[in-house]
């Protein structure tokens, strides 16, 4: 069980603003072969989509706490997410999964107000994928039953 928190954890930290991989701890607990990988899937999944809707809920008040020090991006950072988001619009979300822009995306997507459904949708999805690739990379498709 604590593995599992572990794995949720780093999920959800790695897809805040904050600097943390969550792939090598559920790479390893696949290899560990204790837990049904469908299990860490769903896990790791949940825990990154949790840590992106931070992001999102953050961007929607980022007016309010931009100019604070511990505030976790760069204004160059939010303008380039910016023009990316406002360029490709809600289809960008499709991008979360992606190292170094994709945090920074749904950080956007907050602050220019996409709608809370849409962004779920999508951001689940970018996210799961993401994770099933690298599950079956691991393990193979045939090594978890696909």
């Amino acid at each position: 069980m604590s593995a599992l928190l572990g794995l949720f954890l780093s999920a959800f930290i790695a897809a805040t603003l904050l600097p943390l991989q969550s792939e090598t701890v559920l790479v390893a607990l696949l290899l560990g072969g204790n837990f049904s990988p469908w299990t860490l899937l769903a896990v790791a999944t949940l825990g990154n989509v949790l840590g992106s809707c931070v992001n999102w809920a953050l961007g929607r008040s980022v007016e309010r706490w931009r100019q604070r020090r511990w505030f976790p991006a760069s204004e160059q950072q939010l303008e380039r997410a910016r023009r990316a988001y406002r360029r490709y619009g809600r289809w960008s979300l499709l991008l979360s999964w992606m190292p170094v822009i994709g945090d920074p995306l749904t950080l956007v997507a907050g602050v220019l107000r996409e709608p809370w459904w849409s962004f779920l949708l999508l951001v689940t999805l970018a996210k799961g994928l993401r994770y099933l690739v690298l599950v079956a990379a691991t393990l193979g498709w045939q090594g978890w039953g696909m």
